[in-house]
C-alpha cells in the first residue's frame, strides 16, 4: 500500500494547531475578562487612541474596554452638562468601530454618586445642578489640600434627591446607546460623603442601605434595556477590619452593602499598593468580581498569578465569578498614549509598563505548554 509522503507532518502540523488552540481557550478561560480602562481621549489624540486600540489592545488580546467618558461627550439630552470640545457621536462610532472589529466589548463610565468634584473643581453635574449636592455647607476651597477639616475628598449628589435620577439616568441611556452598550460603569469608588447629618433627606440613615440603594436603583434601571452594572468594589470592603484603610476599602460603614445589593452588578477590585487578594471575597458574596492594577508591574503580574491559582483551585460556582482582570489608566489618555509611544520617559513603575507587564503574563497563560 502506497503512503502518502506529507502525511506525517500534516499531522503533526493538526495536531500544534490543537494544541495551541487548546492552550488559547484554557488561557482565555483562566481570564474570561481581559480589560483596559482608560478615560476618553480629547479630540486631538482620538486618531491615535484608534490606533492603539487596532494595534495594542487588538494584539493583546483585550477584550473589554472601559472608557470614562463623563462629561466628555457632547449630549443631546442633557447638553447644559457636556464639557467645550467633547467627543461627537461620529468620534464615538469612530472608536465603537474598531471595537466592534477586533470584538472588544465597550463599556461607557459616568461617575454616579461620588467624584463629583476634583481638588478645587467642582463636575459639571453639581455645578449646574447645586441643589444635588449632598454637604452644600462644604465649599471648594480656591487652593485644595489634603487632610483638611471638611473632610473634603470629593463631593457626592445626595442619592435621594427626588429629581438626581432624571438627569443622570438620561445621560447614563444616552451614552450607552452611542456607544451600543450592554453594560454601564458607574464608577462609586471613594464615596467619603454620603448620608450627611445636614442633609435633609439624608441624615440619619444607615449609610451601608444608603450606598446600596443607590446601586441597586442603577442596576434596576439598566436591566429594563438589559444592560448590566459595573462598580469599583471599595466600597464594599471594610477599611478597619481588613486594615485597607479609608481608599481602597470604607472607613465609613458602607462595607454592609456587599449583603445588600443585586447579585448581578460586576465588581471592579482595585489594588494598588500590594496585591491583596480580596476577589475571593467578592466571589464568595455571590458576586462576579475582576482584578485592578495600575502601574506596579510587580503586583499587576502577582495579581494575575493568584487569579489563575484561584480559578484552578476553586468550586465551579466560585471560578464562575472570578472573571479576569483590568489594567486601569488614571493619568488620563492623551498622557499615556504619549508615554505609551515614547514621547515622553515612562519609568519602571508606571501605567504603561503596568499595562505591558500585565498582559504579557496573561497572554503567556494562553500559551499551549510544552
Amino acid at each position: 500500500m502506497k503512503t502518502n509522503a506529507t502525511q506525517p507532518r500534516f499531522s503533526v502540523l493538526l495536531l500544534m494547531f490543537l494544541l495551541g488552540s487548546f492552550g488559547m481557550v484554557k488561557g482565555q478561560e483562566l481570564f474570561p475578562v481581559r480589560g483596559f480602562c482608560i478615560a476618553a481621549p480629547g479630540t486631538a489624540q482620538l486618531s491615535t487612541f484608534i490606533r492603539f486600540i487596532d494595534e495594542e489592545l487588538a494584539s493583546r488580546k483585550v477584550n473589554t474596554l472601559v472608557l470614562r467618558v463623563d462629561f466628555n461627550y457632547q449630549f443631546k439630552s442633557r447638553s447644559e452638562l457636556s464639557e467645550i470640545g467633547a467627543l461627537s457621536k461620529k468620534d464615538v462610532q469612530k472608536i465603537v468601530e474598531v471595537c466592534k472589529k477586533h470584538g472588544i466589548r465597550v463599556i461607557p463610565q459616568i461617575n454616579l454618586l461620588g467624584h463629583q468634584s476634583w481638588a478645587n473643581k467642582t463636575g459639571n453635574l453639581l455645578k449646574i445642578y447645586p441643589e444635588f449636592d449632598e454637604t452644600p455647607h462644604v465649599k471648594i476651597p480656591e487652593k485644595y489640600e489634603w487632610p483638611n477639616a471638611d473632610g473634603l475628598y470629593c463631593k457626592s449628589y445626595c442619592p435621594l434627591h427626588p429629581d438626581v435620577h432624571k438627569v443622570v439616568f438620561a445621560m447614563v441611556d444616552e451614552i450607552c446607546d452611542v456607544f451600543e452598550a450592554d453594560a454601564f460603569h458607574a464608577g462609586m469608588d471613594e464615596v467619603f460623603y454620603i448620608g450627611d447629618d445636614k442633609c435633609p433627606r439624608c441624615s440619619g440613615r444607615d449609610k451601608a442601605e444608603l450606598f446600596a440603594n443607590e446601586v441597586n436603583k442603577i442596576s434596576n434601571h439598566l436591566s429594563l434595556k438589559k444592560r448590566q452594572l459595573w462598580i469599583w468594589g471599595d466600597r464594599l470592603l471594610d477599611g478597619k477590619v481588613t486594615g485597607l484603610g479609608a481608599w481602597e476599602a470604607s472607613m465609613n460603614n458602607t462595607h454592609r452593602a456587599v449583603d445588600l445589593i443585586d447579585k448581578g452588578v460586576m465588581i471592579c477590585d482595585w489594588h494598588y499598593e500590594r496585591p491583596d487578594q480580596t476577589a475571593v471575597y467578592f466571589a464568595m458574596k455571590g458576586l462576579s468580581v475582576i482584578t485592578c492594577p495600575w502601574r506596579k508591574p510587580d503586583n499587576a503580574v502577582a495579581q494575575a498569578k493568584d487569579l489563575v491559582n484561584s480559578r484552578k483551585q476553586a468550586t465551579p460556582e466560585l471560578k464562575s465569578r472570578l472573571q479576569g482582570m483590568m489594567q486601569t489608566v488614571w493619568s488620563g489618555a492623551d498622557s499615556f498614549l504619549d508615554e505609551f509611544y515614547g514621547k515622553k520617559v515612562a519609568s519602571a513603575e508606571s501605567e504603561s509598563a503596568c499595562f505591558r507587564a500585565l498582559f504579557a503574563e496573561i497572554n503567556n497563560n494562553q500559551m499551549p505548554k510544552p
